[in-house]
């Protein structure tokens, strides 16, 4: 007979349903997988053999499996079809019965003794699950946190084999799995190692990042190393908002998919991402093959960090413009395009030239002139001009260092980002939208955009960092000194041009 159980493949970072039928009859000894398989799936006929043997050591080897995954038009890739393979040989062989596979979806990578280990992509398959109207997901143990996140999902956990054959026969009478998603996303702010009190002194750049996080506004520091750009960075995730349960299964579903869910949960902290400048293109926006989430998906609903910023390939950083115009971006292959999030705040960092002191007052620049303009110009001016806020970080005195106290904490500050969330929320939901420019405010930016030769795109961004400028303020109007303040985050002369 034909058996017929369900799985799930991904492509990109959502997942589709996959059927697995498969049949034992008599022949030559061997087990065939068609349906497009890629060579994890292919060996995965080994594993599920000796799964199937240590499990149950009476069952039959002289038997030809045929085994088919279909829609045979898409590539299979992954471990994660072992369990359901194995269930639609036992059941087609007649030692299981056929109910035990309705309205189940299977989840699992066998070990030879029948063991299950964990997958990627455990969670957004149980989405996948739920949308398609399965009554239950049966998953490793080590993946149950993950897929019982979501909302109206029956999962199971099982350890092995053995145990997936007893909840089927008991008609999975077992309790599935729970998690406290609200207890989980109450933790979302507890137990972070670094803070912004940590940093003494750069009021400047310690106010570009209050409006960034308030804005979700991309920023640039410039300055001599030693200056603090990189703390400064890494502490921005902590005044930023803690995210939504949408933003956080978001977030754990692409860093699933991409195997980097080691805790198994929900990832509840908005995520830091900060690649080394010989990053690829294929790894900053993904691809490969069967492409997957680069750093710019890896970063969706948090940072992206590019330190040293002039020292990323010009290609790469280019396929940065997109990305942080839509939001989202657009991976094309022969067999079709897949769409990848990108909703994430960039920060850069870099040094005014390549010896990093051109104008600091911190000791003479070694650099010739040719080099420094080399250094500048890999930086685009159309990138430069999608980037909002571009801010000095000059390097304090020991002395200084010394004898300043520490700064706001993270919490202080992140306690006006949230008031300023409020303030907006409010604002659009009585205008239907951002405010305009009116009055001095419209005066002041036209005058500064005939005077500093801005692009239709740099008074929009500014506009837009007025607006939050004033709602950090507690002020759904824009006044002028609103707009004064957003203009002088825009770039100067030698840090590049506008459209």
């Amino acid at each position: 007979m034909i058996a017929t159980t369900y799985t799930c493949a991904h492509e990109g970072v959502d997942s589709y349903v996959v059927r697995a039928e498969a049949r034992v009859t008599k022949g030559i000894p061997r087990v065939v997988i068609v349906g497009l398989p890629d060579t994890a799936v292919r060996e995965g006929q080994e594993r599920v053999r000796a799964a199937i043997r240590a499990t149950l050591a009476d069952f039959p080897t002289s038997n030809q499996i045929v085994v088919n995954l279909s829609p045979a038009s898409r590539r299979k890739a992954g471990a994660a079809f072992d369990l359901a393979i194995a269930m639609a040989i036992l059941v087609s062989a007649g030692r299981c019965k056929a109910r035990a596979l309705d309205g189940t979806l299977f989840l699992g990578e066998l070990g030879l003794d029948g063991g299950l280990r964990a997958v990627p992509g455990a969670l957004p398959a149980t989405v996948a699950a739920v949308a398609n109207h399965f009554a239950r997901v049966v998953v490793p143990s080590s993946n149950a946190t993950e897929a019982a996140i979501v909302e109206g999902a029956r999962v199971h956990a099982v350890g092995s084999l053995a145990e997936v054959l007893e909840l089927a026969e008991s008609g999975y009478a077992a309790e599935p799995a729970s998690v406290d998603v609200d207890r989980l996303l109450g933790a979302a702010g507890d137990g972070s190692p670094i803070d912004l009190a940590e940093v003494r002194g750069q009021a400047a750049a310690r106010r570009a990042l209050e409006i960034a996080a308030a804005g979700h506004h991309h920023v640039l520091m410039v300055g001599p190393p030693g200056s603090g750009k990189t703390m400064l960075a890494r502490r921005l995730p902590t005044v930023l908002s803690p995210p939504s349960l949408a933003e956080a299964i978001e977030t754990t579903s692409i860093h699933s998919i991409a195997g980097l869910n080691r805790t198994g949960g929900l990832i509840v902290r908005r995520p830091f991402r900060a690649p080394h400048h010989t990053t690829s293109g294929a790894g900053m926006v993904g691809g490969g093959r069967v492409p997957g989430p680069g750093e710019i998906s890896l970063a969706h609903n948090g940072v992206l960090f590019l330190d040293e910023l002039p020292e990323f390939a010009p290609s790469v950083l280019n396929q940065l413009r997109e990305p942080l115009e839509d939001r989202q971006l657009t991976i094309s292959r022969a067999r079709g395009s897949l769409q990848f999030p990108a909703a994430f705040m960039l920060v850069g960092a870099m040094n005014p030239c390549p010896c990093g002191f051109y104008a600091t007052g911190v000791k003479s620049c070694t650099c010739a002139e040719s080099a420094i303009a080399r250094y500048r110009t890999r930086l685009s001016g159309p990138l430069l001009d999608r980037i909002d806020l571009h801010v000095h970080v000059p390097r304090l005195e020991f002395s200084e260092l010394a004898t300043r106290a520490a700064g706001e904490s993270s919490a202080q500050v992140r306690g006006r980002v949230d008031a300023a969330w409020r303030v907006r929320r409010q604002a659009c939901a009585a205008a239907g939208g951002a405010a305009a420019l009116v009055g001095t405010a419209r005066s002041l930016m036209a005058r500064a955009a005939g005077a500093m030769s801005l692009s239709a795109r740099s008074v929009a961004r500014s506009t837009a960092v007025a607006q939050t400028i004033a709602y950090l303020a507690g002020r759904a109007e824009i006044e002028a000194a609103d707009v004064a303040e957003a203009l002088q985050y825009r770039p100067g002369a030698d840090l590049g041009g506008h459209d």
